[in-house]
């Protein structure tokens, strides 16, 4: 299953000003670090297509939420706030016309789905029901991708549902020591086809990383320091730290701020 975790491609949004509308941010910082997350990206041998900021879309750097990538095909999300719809039309355009993927559509007008309450582990789906995910979402995942289980997870607080649980390695499920986190790991285990390791970890926010092509990123150790030490005593395989104090204020965190895709070929960006 490594390989579901390798990709070619990856689409990510710039700051816009707007996005202080959102509450206390530093804007600066905030740039900076979307910067260093995007360099980081191609460091890692990732095409990195960049979408332009639109200040009438102030949550449009978390892309994550717009479409669903697994197997070749691009899930189109409606997102639980209307007000991101059009954030959407920006990313379907890239992956269609760009990345020449075939879209699947959300054919149920009361289905709502966010990117960031799906969580693939390789194996299978899981799908948060959350402030903005509901069950004809996680049929519309379902529906999409019929070669793999999906298993609807109740998520009770107000966040997505990879800001609790993400994935830390083939196989391997990344969680926080918050109760909340535990719960969900609980629900997931109970319901899971397969079976995963567990990366418990300290802080909360410490659970949102992103394994990509052998690689775990996960935030500074300054942002974590309790988790970066588990981390760092209990992982071996290649890991690298990008700052998201910022950028993690309003969004899942690391997985927030870019669509992973693998390309069975390679292709020119124009």
């Amino acid at each position: 299953m490594a390989s579901s975790f390798r990709y070619t491609h990856a689409i990510t949004c710039r700051i816009p000003l707007s996005l202080r509308t959102r509450g206390e941010i530093d804007l600066e910082e905030a740039k900076l670090q979307h910067e260093a997350y995007v360099r980081l990206l191609r460091d890692l041998g990732l095409d990195v297509l960049e979408l332009p900021p639109d200040e009438n879309l102030p949550e449009c750097p978390y892309v994550e939420d717009c479409a669903v990538v697994c197997n070749g095909i691009a899930l189109i999300c409606r997102p639980g706030d209307a007000n991101r719809l059009k954030e959407v039309e920006a990313v379907r355009a890239v992956l269609r016309k760009e990345l020449d993927l075939p879209l699947a559509e959300i054919a149920d007008q009361n289905a709502r789905l966010d990117g960031g309450d799906v969580l693939f582990t390789g194996r299978e789906f899981f799908v948060g029901l959350s402030k903005w995910t509901n069950e004809a979402g996680a049929r519309a995942v379902a529906s999409a991708f019929p070669e793999y289980p999906c298993v609807p997870i109740k998520v009770t607080e107000h966040r997505h549902l990879k800001y609790y649980v993400s994935m830390a390695g083939t196989d391997v499920l990344c969680v926080s020591k918050s109760k909340e986190s535990q719960e969900i790991l609980k629900r997931i285990e109970r319901e899971a086809t397969y079976t995963y390791s567990t990366l418990t970890l300290a802080e909360e926010q410490a659970a949102n990383v992103l394994y990509v092509n052998g690689t775990l990123i996960h935030r500074l150790g300054e942002e974590i320091p309790q988790s970066a030490s588990i981390l760092s005593q209990k992982l071996d395989i290649p890991r690298q730290t990008v700052p998201m104090s910022e950028l993690g204020k309003f969004s899942n965190g690391l997985t927030a701020c870019c669509i992973l895709i693998k390309r069975s070929r390679h292709i020119k960006i124009l």
